[in-house]
C-alpha cells in the first residue's frame, strides 16, 4: 500500500508530501506554544495538572499505537507502566543507578514482556483479548504486592537530594518535570507520525480493519501485532519511570491499579483512536477534570471523575463515534 502511494503520479506524491509537511509545521507550532505555558503559569497546583496532562497524553498515545492503529484493545497497560516505575525506582534507590538508565531498562523489559505475552494472547480476538490483558495486569499487581524485593505493599520511597537532571529530582521547581513530560509527548507523537504512513502503519490499520483479509493480501498479521505491542509497551514504561521520579514514592496500587489502564485508554477513545492528536485532545479534557474533582470535592468527590468519564464517552459515542477530533476535520479530509 505504501508503494502504491509513491508509485502514483507526481502531483499525487507532491500533494501527499505537502500534507505531511503541514502536519509537522502545525505540530511544531502547537508544541512550541505549549512550551511557553510555564512562563505564564506559576501556580504549583496548575503546573502539576499540566505535567500530569502531558504525561497521560504521552502514555495514551503509546496505548494508541496498539489499541488505536492496530486495533488490539488493551486493558492492562498499567502492567508496563508499573514495570517502568519499579525498574527506575529499584535501580535508583537500591543500586544508585540514575533514573535515565532505569527508564531504558524498564522500557526494554516491558517490550520483551509484551512480545512474550503477545505469543499467548494475540490469537484471541475482540473482548477476549481485552479481558486477557486485564487479567494479566491484575496478576502482575498481586505479584508485586507480595514481592519483598520491590518493597511489597509498602512500596519504595525515593531519597531526597539536590535538584538535578541526572537524578530527575526537582523538589523546589516543577518546571523541569513539565518539559520532560512535554518531551516525552513530542517523542511519542513523532514516532506515531513516522510510523503512520510507513509500511508498518499501513499493516496495522489493515489488521485493525480486517485481519483475515489483510493476511490473505500478504500482511504479516502476527508480526504486526507483536511490533505494535513492543513499541507501545516501551513508551508506556518510560512514562511509568518518569512518574516514579516525579512523585518520589510508589507502591503497587499507585502505579499498577486498573484505573491507570483506564486512564491510558480513555483519552485516545475520547479524542479519536488511531489518530495523531486524539490522545492529546482527550487528555487535555479528562485529566484536568480528574484533578479538579479530586481537589475541590475532596473525599466527597470520590468516583465523580468516573461518572464524568462515562458521561463523556457515552455522549461522544452517540454524537461523534470517531472521537472529538472529528469536529476539527475538514469534510473529506483528515485532521
Amino acid at each position: 500500500m505504501t508503494d502504491a502511494i509513491f508509485s502514483s503520479s507526481a502531483p499525487a506524491r507532491d500533494a501527499f508530501a505537502a500534507k505531511r509537511r503541514r502536519q509537522l509545521v502545525v505540530a511544531a507550532a502547537i508544541f512550541a506554544a505549549v512550551a511557553l505555558i510555564p512562563f505564564g503559569v506559576t501556580d504549583v497546583y496548575l503546573q502539576n495538572v499540566l505535567i500530569l496532562t502531558l504525561l497521560y497524553a504521552a502514555v495514551s498515545q503509546s496505548w494508541n499505537i496498539l489499541g488505536g492503529y492496530c486495533g488490539q484493545i488493551s486493558l492492562g497497560h498499567a502492567l508496563y507502566f508499573g514495570i517502568g516505575a519499579y525498574s527506575a525506582s529499584v535501580l535508583y534507590v537500591n543500586y544508585e543507578v540514575v533514573p535515565w538508565i532505569g527508564m531504558l531498562v524498564g522500557g526494554a523489559l516491558s517490550a520483551v514482556l509484551a512480545v512474550a505475552l503477545g505469543f499467548m494472547t494475540f490469537r484471541l480476538k475482540g473482548h477476549y483479548f481485552a479481558i486477557a490483558t486485564l487479567v494479566i495486569a491484575e496478576i502482575g499487581l498481586l505479584l508485586v504486592h507480595n514481592w519483598d524485593f520491590v518493597g511489597g505493599a509498602l512500596g519504595i520511597q525515593w531519597p531526597f537530594g539536590d535538584d538535578s537532571w541526572l537524578t530527575l529530582q526537582f523538589a523546589r521547581n516543577k518546571v523541569p518535570y513539565f518539559y520532560f513530560a512535554l518531551g516525552l509527548l513530542v517523542v511519542t507523537w513523532l514516532v506515531t507520525y513516522f510510523i503512520e504512513n510507513s509500511r508498518w502503519g499501513y499493516w496495522w490499520r489493515a489488521v485493525k480493519d480486517e485481519a483475515e483479509a489483510a493476511e490473505s493480501l500478504g500482511v504479516e498479521v502476527f508480526r504486526s501485532k507483536i511490533a505494535a505491542a513492543a513499541v507501545s509497551a516501551f513508551f508506556t514504561a518510560v512514562g511509568g519511570a518518569f512518574y516514579a521520579a516525579y512523585v518520589a514514592y510508589i507502591d503497587p496500587d499507585s502505579v499498577m491499579s486498573f484505573r491507570f489502564s483506564l486512564l491510558f485508554a480513555l483519552p485516545a477513545v475520547l479524542g479519536g483512536i488511531g489518530t495523531l492528536w486524539g490522545a492529546a485532545l482527550g487528555a487535555a479534557i479528562l485529566i484536568p477534570l480528574t484533578e479538579i474533582t479530586r481537589s475541590y470535592l475532596g473525599g466527597s468527590g470520590s468516583g465523580l471523575d468516573l461518572v464524568i468519564y462515562g458521561a463523556l464517552i457515552m455522549g461522544v459515542a452517540l454524537a461523534k463515534p470517531e472521537g472529538l477530533l472529528s469536529l476539527f476535520q475538514r469534510k473529506g479530509g483528515k485532521a
